[in-house]
């Protein structure tokens, strides 16, 4: 196996929901406007990392003084990014603003975070032909070890009882904790963190809360008995074996490029 493929880690899980939407959008670079969701996503992400961040520096930047950094999001993104009468961007504008401060005020405090966005450029698994890229939201130190912890928006991130949403993430934060260790030369080993913030339009419907994945590398890796996703990763990219899902909740014109000629949708 010569040829190595990049994988960014936080498409592994769409490999597997459509492996036929993964390969149109990860390998033949067909492209697709992000949508109002994800771009408030990001602007959470950018706001809250440059809050934390000048936490660990020391520089003093108030809840306020980032606010600046989501609103550019919004109004000024990197991506083409679609606005909808569902989600226009003046109402992803001002959930943003509330959840910024909903982190910044109820999770950031009860944080200790040695690094902030901890890009890793590759991670190189020789032996099955894919090298893992991406950023790590954030490593914290936890009793005498380290963890990583990743910050997830949504609408059902965050259960009405202040329980966070951690089904199905686990084989997403194994790699971002394999990465975080190649980037940071830290070693985790305590739980990895969710942090879900939830997107809704009030107050009432806005939440954050915590919870933890134990074991997430083990999904990845596997036993001699049985192959780690990883693996099976490997074997559909390498072998060309990308079967779509018509079930997918992202089967759509909106979120898949290929859609409209899709075989399996039949």
């Amino acid at each position: 196996m010569n040829r190595v493929i990049a994988i960014r880690a936080s498409s592994i899980g769409e490999l597997f929901d459509c492996a036929a939407r993964w390969e149109a959008k990860h390998l033949l670079g067909r492209k697709m406007p992000k949508s109002g969701n994800a771009q408030l996503g990001t602007a959470v992400h950018a706001s809250t990392a440059k809050f934390d961040q000048s936490t660990i520096d020391g520089a003093g930047l108030t809840i306020e003084d980032c606010e600046g950094a989501l609103v550019d999001e919004i109004n000024k993104p990197k991506e083409d990014t679609i606005w909808d009468e569902e989600l226009p961007a003046k109402t992803a504008e001002k959930i943003g603003l509330d959840l910024h401060r909903l982190y910044c005020n109820q999770i950031a405090p009860t944080q200790d975070y040695v690094a902030v966005e901890v890009k890793c450029e590759s991670l190189e698994i020789t032996d099955l032909g894919i090298s893992l890229t991406g950023t790590t939201d954030r490593v914290r130190r936890s009793g005498e070890g380290y963890g990583i912890a990743d910050i997830k928006t949504g609408k059902n991130a965050v259960r009405a009882d202040g329980r966070v949403e951690t089904a199905g993430h686990a084989m997403q934060q194994g790699v971002y904790e394999l990465m975080a260790e190649k980037a940071s030369g830290l070693e985790i080993t305590e739980s990895a963190q969710i942090i879900g913030l939830q997107t809704g339009k009030t107050e009432r419907g806005q939440r954050a809360g915590v919870g933890y994945i134990d074991g997430a590398r083990d999904l990845l890796i596997g036993t001699e008995e049985e192959p780690g996703m990883l693996e099976y990763a490997s074997r559909l990219i390498h072998t060309g074996t990308f079967p779509g899902n018509p079930n997918s909740y992202l089967c759509g014109e909106k979120y898949c490029p290929v859609f409209s000629t899709c075989r399996f949708r039949r």
